[in-house]
């Protein structure tokens, strides 16, 4: 891979993990998050913890010397997932932050 600089703000202070397969979460301009569809780097064999990490290290380096760094990671999982709370609120998936 390449790594590109750029210079510019971002206001991301949040990175989405979505691992529901199928499911792209709408962008919200009033809740600046980066947004990543985990589930699909498994479509194209890529490795999906490395795809995770290098999206929330990218949130970190939009925003560098900001604090609290690392920022906050939502993962968005399947409500039957093992790590989901007994009383999760969705009907369909559930976040873990």
């Amino acid at each position: 891979g390449v790594v590109e600089n750029h210079v510019g703000k971002h206001t991301e202070k949040v990175v989405y993990l979505n691992f529901i397969d199928g499911m792209t979460l709408e962008p919200n301009a009033n809740d600046q998050r980066f947004i990543v569809d985990a589930w699909a780097a498994g479509k194209f064999n890529l490795d999906v913890p490395k795809y995770c990490v290098t999206a929330a290290a990218t949130v970190e380096k939009l925003n560098p010397g900001q604090a609290p760094c690392p920022w906050k990671a939502v993962l968005i999982v399947p409500n039957d997932h093992p790590d989901v709370p007994k009383a999760a609120p969705a009907p369909e998936c559930c976040t873990i932050q």
